[in-house]
């Protein structure tokens, strides 16, 4: 694609992919438990969500996560520990069920009826790039009113889809799109 980064980071320029920071910023706005999974409660509380109802056991079932009574009685009352690959299973679930379950909400949040959702792009860090090979760049607006496939994406936890349906988002902003394929941050709020 024309005005995309193929070799970024090569004059000491420092960024993330722009779907990444669109990521991560759908990330926030799912409100993940912050307590951290090693910690009893936080263990707890996910696995309250992963088994509260019979449709969340059934979806945590179809993601792989199939505990017997046994252990989670064990591992909610603390006298069972899980092991490090169970802890990250229990985590990839919670987390792959929890943007499921926000996805539908967070998108009538972000389209707004039609209307859209403000973003601002944050340019790459350039500050240890040499002078002459530095890019005159600035902090970029732009309305997003079709958020369905980045949602979709980030939902399914689908990386270059993501990518591609953030792509035909920033194309939006002209000719130089491509030097917003690297960025500090995106930040929208919802």
């Amino acid at each position: 694609m024309p005005e995309r980064n193929l070799d970024f980071g090569k004059f000491g320029a420092r960024g993330i992919k722009g779907h990444e920071a669109v990521a991560r910023q759908l990330d926030q706005l799912a409100g993940y438990i912050a307590t951290p999974i090693t910690a009893r409660r936080g263990l707890s509380a996910r696995l309250t969500y992963l088994t509260r109802t019979a449709h969340a056991r059934e979806a945590a079932a179809a993601l792989g996560f199939t505990p017997t009574k046994a252990q989670l009685k064990g591992w909610r009352d603390g006298s069972v520990t899980p092991r490090r690959a169970t802890l990250e299973k229990i985590e990839k679930a919670y987390r792959t069920m929890r943007r499921e379950n926000v996805a539908r909400y967070l998108l009538t949040r972000l389209n707004r009826e039609g209307r859209g959702t403000r973003v601002e792009i944050h340019p790459l860090n350039q500050s240890q790039v040499p002078r002459p090979h530095q890019r005159e760049m600035g902090l970029r607006h732009m309305n997003v009113r079709r958020w369905d496939r980045i949602v979709a994406a980030w939902a399914a936890g689908a990386d270059q889809e993501l990518d591609d349906a953030w792509v035909e988002q920033v194309i939006d902003l002209g000719s130089q799109w491509g030097q917003y394929d690297f960025v500090t941050n995106v930040g929208f709020a919802a």
